[in-house]
């Protein structure tokens, strides 16, 4: 392995994200590649996979369900 290349990092997001989760106001997956964040002045959460918004859910539950769904379909 030459200096350009990397080894990919083993983090695990939610452990900076832990308060977060647990008052419900977003949500990380362990690899960082799906994350729900809260839309200001509502309940809604926006869904966002690789930088990209690509679903909007109703709330926190609706949010991590379908991150779970999307994220067992690319595996």
């Amino acid at each position: 392995m030459n200096k350009t290349e990397r080894k990919p990092r083993n983090t695990n997001y939610q452990t900076f994200y832990k308060d977060a989760i647990d008052k419900k106001q977003g949500y990380v997956t362990k690899d960082g590649m799906w994350a729900a964040i809260p839309i200001m002045g509502s309940k809604q959460m926006a869904i966002i996979h690789n930088g990209e918004r690509v679903h909007t859910s109703k709330n926190f539950d609706f949010a991590r369900s379908y991150i779970l769904k999307e994220s067992r379909k690319s595996k």
